[in-house]
């Protein structure tokens, strides 16, 4: 199939565009949208045939549920039920951004979106485009994030199509996207609100709206065998190249040092920018300053994608630690790496 390709700026001046953009999601098809976080694979969240699709497209688990994109906090209860007072009080301070919330949902959500669970991720993406296309279409559009499984999340409209040119029917060219890694999932039908996954919002933010916030294991490790995911990201090797990674975590000057001294053959090395002259002969890709962690959201998932355009043989990654954004760049690297992680001591210890 061929791709059509549309560039929204504004989507107030370009109604034509938007109408266009949603008649695909009405009739059926895949379609691309960007949103502050990462570009999404979008389909009619409440035609099971054509959620299947995205699978289809994405080469994705068959038990990897997908995410309910709504234009307000209004449409809560179209598809979700018993929704507590922590869903509202985090709507109110967080939406339109970041954040997905898992609740109990409605029959009228297809399994196919939930992959049989009981519940069901949604979030109001904060995007003017894509809010545009949500109301144009008046219904929620399942997305995850616009890769093949297993790659790294596209923050611009180049990425996800060299992923799905021919795969889907159109594609929604926003601009790059401003927050750079997928959203924050937070689990509400638990006693104790429940950390699934960190992301464009960080731990602390959501503990300052509702106080005790548990953090799901499978943010720090893998889930065992045979154990199903409630949420997006948290069971499968994710967002990552061709080539193998090793995360270093531990102080800048400790790991960098590390690295240097395990180099061998065509190696990529991830860092902060005060380290990036520290490897010479290597494939360096800068994700920001140590201690700016939303630059390093911004450019995680593009550092771990240039290496596809490499010959490396092997890539190491510094790592920050978990405090605000650091949390969500550290989840994705450990991720791409398996989980294959060297733990280093902080500098001067």
């Amino acid at each position: 199939m061929d791709t059509q390709i549309f560039r929204i700026t504004d989507p107030a001046a370009q109604p034509e565009d938007v109408a266009a953009a949603a008649a695909i999601l009405r009739s059926g098809g895949l379609l691309g949208i960007p949103t502050e976080t990462v570009y999404g694979l979008g389909a009619n969240g409440l035609d099971a045939a054509a959620v299947r699709r995205i699978f289809e497209a994405k080469g994705r688990p068959q038990d990897n549920p997908l995410i309910l994109h709504i234009p307000e906090a209004g449409w809560l209860e179209r598809y979700c039920r018993n929704i507590p007072p922590a869903a509202r009080l985090l709507a109110q301070a967080f939406w339109p951004g970041p954040l997905t919330m898992i609740l109990q949902r409605r029959e009228n959500v297809p399994n196919a979106v939930t992959c049989g669970l009981d519940t069901v991720g949604v979030r109001c993406p904060d995007h003017p485009v894509t809010l545009a296309i949500l109301r144009a279409v008046d219904v929620p559009v399942a997305a995850p994030s616009g890769n093949l499984s297993g790659r790294p999340s596209p923050t611009c409209a180049s990425h996800m199509l060299e992923d799905m040119d021919g795969r889907i029917d159109g594609l929604v060219d926003g601009g790059p996207c401003g927050v750079g890694v997928e959203s924050t999932i937070i689990d509400l039908t638990t006693p104790i609100p429940r950390l699934l996954r960190p992301g464009g919002l960080a731990l602390e933010q959501l503990r300052e709206v509702l106080g005790e916030v548990a953090v799901d294991k499978a943010v720090t490790s893998p889930l065992a065998a045979g154990e199903k995911p409630r949420a997006p990201g948290m069971k499968y090797r994710h967002y990552a190249p061709k080539a193998p990674v090793t995360v270093v975590t531990g102080g800048g000057l400790r790991t960098a040092r590390y690295i240097r001294r395990n180099l061998a053959g065509r190696m990529g090395v991830i860092c902060f920018d005060e380290y990036a002259d520290r490897f010479p002969g290597c494939v360096v890709e800068a994700i920001g300053s140590a201690n700016d962690r939303a630059e390093q959201a911004r450019r995680v998932f593009d550092a771990l994608r240039a290496f596809d355009g490499t010959d490396v043989e092997a890539i190491f990654a510094q790592c920050p630690g978990d405090a605000g954004l650091g949390m969500a760049v550290a989840n994705r690297l450990k991720k791409a790496a398996g989980f294959q992680v060297v733990a280093l001591g902080e500098d001067g210890e």
